[in-house]
């Protein structure tokens, strides 16, 4: 069995409010020097197999559909 990751950011050039947020509230906890902060999404599939290249397709095929927006948003998969 294999198990693949798929990390989703927004692209850089989309507004994070989210991310935004977080940064704001940092240096009110007492966390100094942080400049900016990003936040994004992380999926681990499961597979049946080995992860070769095909497998790799596959999960790419499936954030690509599924996982992520690629009009806003960056992925990469990778063998975990």
């Amino acid at each position: 069995m294999a198990r693949v990751v798929v990390d989703v950011m927004l692209k850089p050039e989309i507004l994070d409010p989210q991310g935004q947020a977080i940064a704001r509230k940092l240096p009110q906890m007492g966390y100094e020097g942080v400049v900016a902060v990003r936040q994004g999404k992380r999926f681990e599939v499961e597979l049946e197999g080995p992860a070769d290249d095909a497998a790799l397709e596959r999960v790419h095929k499936i954030a690509e559909a599924l996982l992520a927006n690629p009009v806003i948003e960056n992925f990469e998969v990778r063998v975990l």
